[in-house]
């Protein structure tokens, strides 16, 4: 699962003093995640520390997984909080913690209790997105029908992707159901229109339920 696309927010906690704000934001790659690591910086220089977990996949082999304790004292930050995110089931993901020190020492024990749970309120409040392929098809048209089918087709539920012009208008379509997609074609042409198979796609649906559960 991912978060939505753009998604970035912040949620805030104070332990015996200590004030811990969670940045939150959806990266797609590592380099992303390092750029909203270093403005989020940027965002907070006052900070004493900002302690940092991202994973990212990478197509066609293992997710990219990083964590930082930016000065806490080691394992007791980037570490429990890459295990939250873990446990969450998302990628593409990047959590920052700005600390700001209260002027009470929490010791090892409450630094990881602070740090992870500084990461799940964060993940508790985020929607989710999962991906998922569906195919594509392309469907020729006379101009003069092209506005008129594709209003009928996006009233059935087809996903118009693109449209290009040329001596025709050819529309490229999509649905989560292939026979749906096939009979909505159908009844908007009357039976004329002809489907021409052209690759996948990946969509984002909404995750709802359960499963939205970090």
């Amino acid at each position: 699962m991912w978060l939505p696309p753009g998604y970035l927010a912040r949620t805030e906690m104070t332990v015996k003093r200590s004030r811990f704000v969670t940045l939150l934001v959806r990266t797609d790659d590592e380099e992303a995640a390092r750029r909203a690591i270093a403005e989020e910086r940027r965002h907070s220089p006052e900070a004493r520390h900002h302690c940092t977990a991202f994973i990212v996949d990478v197509p066609g082999s293992l997710a990219v997984e990083r964590s930082s304790d930016d000065g806490e004292p080691a394992g007791t930050a980037g570490m429990p909080m890459l295990e939250v995110l873990r446990g969450s089931g998302l990628t593409n993901a990047t959590a920052v913690v700005s600390r700001w020190f209260g002027g009470i020492k929490l010791g090892t024990g409450g630094l990881v209790r602070a740090y992870s749970q500084s990461v799940a309120n964060a993940l508790a409040e985020a929607p989710r997105v999962r991906p998922v392929t569906r195919t594509l098809a392309t469907l020729t048209l006379e101009h003069a029908d092209a506005g008129r089918v594709r209003s009928e087709l996006e009233a059935r539920g087809v996903v118009v992707v693109g449209v290009e012009y040329s001596s025709r208008a050819v529309l490229t379509l999509t649905h989560a159901d292939d026979a749906a997609l096939r009979a909505a074609v159908a009844a908007a042409t009357h039976g004329a229109g002809v489907l021409v198979a052209a690759g996948t796609h990946v969509v984002e649906e909404p995750v709802h339920g359960p499963d939205t559960a970090p």
